[in-house]
């Protein structure tokens, strides 16, 4: 992974703590870790392929929606395709029972 840095853009070695052009101290932040993508049992709607989407990039599932409304009147039903796509893709969420021993191995 490349690390460059934020005031001059210059790269910078995995180890740098400082930049060696402009001196500047180099933070080095670790992405979060999202979800995975799959369509969850609990909150969806029809099929799940939005509030997945949504819950994968850490978005507003409302605003997904929304989005996903507009866009199908604006694109003459090609949400529509990529809905049904999703669906056909995306896997579902595995079903877990509480107290199950031992675990399921995936």
């Amino acid at each position: 992974m490349n690390f460059y840095c934020y005031r001059c853009r210059t790269s910078l070695p995995a180890g740098a703590r400082f930049c060696s052009n402009c001196g500047a101290v180099v933070v080095a932040t670790v992405p979060p870790q999202g979800r995975p993508l799959v369509r969850p049992i609990i909150g969806r709607q029809i099929a799940g392929v939005w509030i997945g989407l949504a819950q994968a990039n850490g978005w507003d599932v409302s605003i997904v929606r929304i989005v996903a409304v507009v866009g199908f009147f604006f694109t003459g039903g090609l949400v529509a395709v990529g809905y049904l796509a999703g669906w056909i893709g995306i896997p579902e969420e595995p079903i877990t029972a509480p107290g199950v021993y031992p675990p399921p191995r995936v």
